[in-house]
């Protein structure tokens, strides 16, 4: 495949990647409350507040093929992360806990899962939100070459 060939691979399939990363993202949070309705806090709120239209938008942008979604779609991912990297300090490291304390319902710093002692929910979201940052940085970074 020449350079130009993975330029336009890139062109092609990032959004949908990024498309299906924002749905099993999203289709995972369901499970957590739904199925094993666990009970979001505050902060696991405000990062579905992120994720969710990132489905609808991306799915949008990728079956349109419209790239200049990622401008608008960006700034979500980059908040979103932001506020799942600050709820997984939350978890793991206790001096967070006390700059913004969850005031209803459950605690902030509660992990429902602990996966090989580090991957809790907000950790996934992060993951998530940092894969899609990075899929559209790298598309937007390749268009502007192109």
């Amino acid at each position: 495949m020449t350079k130009s060939g993975n330029a336009r691979f890139i062109e092609d399939y990032a959004l949908y990647f990024a498309w299906l990363i924002s749905l099993i993202a999203t289709l995972g949070s369901l499970y957590f409350s739904e199925i094993r309705e666990f009970v979001p806090c505050e902060l696991c709120w405000i990062q579905r507040i992120f994720m969710y239209p990132l489905t609808i938008l991306l799915g949008i942008a990728a079956f349109t093929n419209d790239i200049r979604m990622r401008l608008y779609i960006l700034p979500l991912t980059i908040i979103g992360g932001s506020i799942s990297l600050y709820h997984y300090l939350v978890q793991k490291v206790p001096g967070f806990a006390n700059i913004k304390p969850c005031v209803q319902g459950v605690p902030c710093n509660i992990q429902y899962i602990n996966w090989f002692g580090f991957v809790t929910i907000p950790f996934l979201a992060l993951t998530a939100f940092t894969l899609m940052t990075v899929i559209l940085v790298i598309l937007h970074v390749k268009v502007k070459k192109v």
